[in-house]
Formats: structure tokens, C-alpha cells, sequence
């Protein structure tokens, strides 16, 4: 194990490695095949035992030493890690969804963390820690730990229990090179009230601050779909420091976007969205990372892209019209989140969606397939 000190990558190029530790349906559906289950405390309820062993294989399996390696030699140089507050084990806080079970989440997920940290220690690259699951969800979503449940801030427990988690985070990898940096929590509903965010914020700032120094990692908290002018003059210098802001950009979410035509795609990557970065990058207090993005245009199913988004003109594009269209909605992207301090593409790999599959955006050449500065080759 190599030890601090580090000095991070200038540029952070990197990707999500969403569904491994912390489920989400759509991205392994083979995974749910069979189950009613919508999320991954509901998968662990209702497979009940039989759940440890088929996790256990998923997180061996899923992602593994020569993906890192692969994302090393093409010039990723970080990776995002999602986890959930219930990598430690018990003892979490109850949730009604948990019915009978006090603790139903598979345990050992610690032990593949660790292995990651190895892994990116051998490989060159650096990992923020993402808590992206928190106790009684934070945003309702499927990738919160438990579907249309939004109650992290209803009871005192569950905020504190997430602070304790990013502490026992701080505690146990400050001393790894790899640890670029740590967030506070993944994608809080716009709905919660952002003088609660704040004060989580803060507290959480302190707790992680407690074993990782300002000048060796980071500290890193989302937006929560919200301007980042209502956190101006928020944790500044000189009594914090070395703090990033997590904006999450895609277009397919509303049904604006998902009627939109590959141009009116391109048109908001290029020129909103750029004009959004300046301002966030001339106006704020921080840096910032798009710590989330895709070619994802239609969040509903791939096969939709041969139909209403991509109209040329009334008609359905053909497969080399879709791939300039995807090739060059991912160069508008690109172009825009390079003016920031790093992105991180969602994600890795996917089961049934390439567009949200980084591996097959590679392969499909809708992505570069070499991020170094010194060999560009788009």
C-alpha cells in the first residue's frame, strides 16, 4: 500500500462506477430478472440470504482489475465511486421498507472498496468517494438506496448516520494516495430546504476534515438541482478550503428534452451550458466538476432513439446519421466540461444502455478512445 504524499491530476477525466456498489435496476436489469424489486433495499429484503451470495458475485464481476487498467491506458485518470450508508454494516438506522429485517443490506462491500484503492494506486488513478445512498433516501430515486422514499431529512438519526459514514470514510483511506476526494451526498431533492444542505454541508466538512487535510483532499457537495448562487459566500476561505461543487448535466429527463432534435441537443451543450460555466467558473466562490453526464438523450429506452428525438427531418435517422449525431453531442459535451476542474461520465458500463455506457461509447466511437493530453486522438 502506498502512502500520502500525493499530488492529483491537474484535470480530472473520468467515469462513474455506478451499479456496482450501490444498485440500480435499469443498468443491471439481469441482476433483478424475476424480482419485484426496484432498488437495492428492496432486492436485499425480498431475496432475504440469497442475497449476499449474488452481490457478492455482481461486485467481483462487474467491475474488476483490467477495467481499471483499460481506463487507465486510455487516459482516465479518476474514477467516481458511488456508495451506500450501509458499507460499514450494521448498525444503520431502521426504515419501514426494511419490514422485518433490522439490517438487510449485504455486508462485504467494504472489502471490494479497499481492493479499488489497490487498484488505483497500481494504476495511476485517483477516486472521489460518493455517498449516493443515504439513510431514508435523500431524493426518492432508485439510485438514493430506495425508490419514491424521500425522508433523509426527516429524522436526525439518518443525518447523523451519514455523517458518521463520511467520517469512518475520512478515518480509513486518508492516508491513500488514490483519495482525491469525498462527497458529502449525491443529488439531495430540490425540494430540501438549502439551509439544512448547508448546515449538513458544514458539519460534514468538519467531520472529514478530522483526518483529511485541505491540501490533500477535497471535499466535494452537489448543487441539489439548485443555482449555484444560492451558495454564494458559502464555506469560504480562509476557514475552509479545498471544497468542490458537483453539478450534474443531462438532457432527457423532461419531456422538453426528450422531444428535442440532435441540434437542440448540441445548441444547449454548446452554447447554455458553456455560458453556464462561465459563469459558475468567473462568479463563484469554488471549483466545480460535472460529476455527472451521458449521450443519454431519451432516459427511457435506447430504442426510442430511432424515433421522436431524432428527427432528420420527419424521418428516422440512419445508423451512420446516429452516429455523427451521437459522436457530435458527445464533442459538444466535452468541449463545454473541459473548461471545468474535472467530469466523470455515467458510467462505466451498462447491461442494455450504450449511451449511458462509457465502455461502449469507446467502442462505438462516439467517444475518443485516448483522453491524454500528450496523443490526442478524436
Amino acid at each position: 500500500m502506498i502512502t500520502r504524499p500525493y499530488q492529483p491530476p491537474k484535470k480530472l477525466r473520468g467515469v462513474n462506477l455506478g451499479g456496482w456498489l450501490v444498485l440500480e435496476k435499469w443498468m443491471t436489469p439481469s441482476l433483478f430478472a424475476g424480482l419485484n424489486a426496484e432498488d437495492e433495499t428492496s432486492y436485499c429484503v425480498e431475496l432475504g440470504a440469497k442475497a449476499t451470495p449474488a452481490l457478492h458475485e455482481h461486485w467481483h464481476h462487474f467491475i474488476n482489475h483490467s477495467d481499471f487498467a483499460w481506463l487507465a491506458s486510455i487516459g482516465i485518470n479518476a474514477v467516481r465511486i458511488p456508495i451506500g450508508h450501509w458499507l460499514f454494516g450494521a448498525d444503520y438506522p431502521y426504515h419501514p421498507a426494511y419490514g422485518s429485517s433490522l439490517h438487510p443490506y449485504v455486508e462485504g462491500g467494504l472489502v471490494i472498496l479497499d481492493q479499488a484503492f489497490d487498484w488505483a494506486e497500481d494504476l495511476g488513478l485517483v477516486i472521489v468517494l460518493d455517498l449516493h445512498a443515504a439513510p431514508g433516501c435523500q431524493n426518492g430515486f432508485d439510485n438514493g438506496g430506495i425508490l419514491n422514499v424521500c425522508e433523509w431529512h426527516t429524522k436526525p438519526e439518518y443525518i447523523q448516520h451519514s455523517l458518521n459514514i463520511l467520517e469512518r470514510l475520512s478515518e480509513r483511506y486518508h492516508n491513500r494516495p488514490a483519495l482525491h476526494a469525498i462527497e458529502v451526498l449525491n443529488e439531495p431533492h430540490s425540494t430540501l430546504d438549502t439551509a439544512l444542505l448547508k448546515q449538513y454541508t458544514t458539519d460534514a466538512y468538519q467531520r472529514i476534515r478530522k483526518y483529511c487535510p485541505a491540501d490533500q483532499v477535497a471535499v466535494v457537495f452537489h448543487d441539489g438541482f439548485r443555482s449555484f448562487r444560492d451558495y454564494s459566500d458559502f464555506l469560504c476561505e480562509p476557514d475552509y478550503s479545498n471544497i468542490i461543487l458537483d453539478i450534474h448535466r443531462y438532457q432527457c429527463f423532461g419531456r422538453a428534452e426528450q422531444d428535442a432534435n440532435i441540434y437542440d441537443h448540441i445548441r444547449d451543450a454548446v452554447i447554455e451550458w458553456q455560458h453556464e460555466a462561465n459563469d459558475i467558473i468567473t462568479e463563484f466562490n469554488h471549483a466545480a466538476y460535472v460529476g455527472e453526464w451521458s449521450l443519454g438523450m431519451d432516459y427511457r429506452s435506447e430504442s426510442a432513439w430511432s424515433k421522436s428525438p431524432f428527427n432528420y427531418p420527419a424521418k428516422a435517422m440512419d445508423n451512420f446519421q446516429t452516429n455523427l449525431a451521437f459522436r457530435g453531442y458527445a464533442a459538444a459535451q466535452l468541449l463545454t466540461f473541459e473548461k471545468y476542474l474535472g467530469w466523470f461520465f455515467w458510467s462505466y458500463k451498462t447491461e442494455t444502455m450504450p449511451g449511458w455506457s462509457f465502455k461502449d461509447c469507446v467502442a462505438n466511437g462516439w467517444l475518443p478512445n485516448n483522453f491524454n493530453d500528450e496523443h490526442p486522438n478524436i
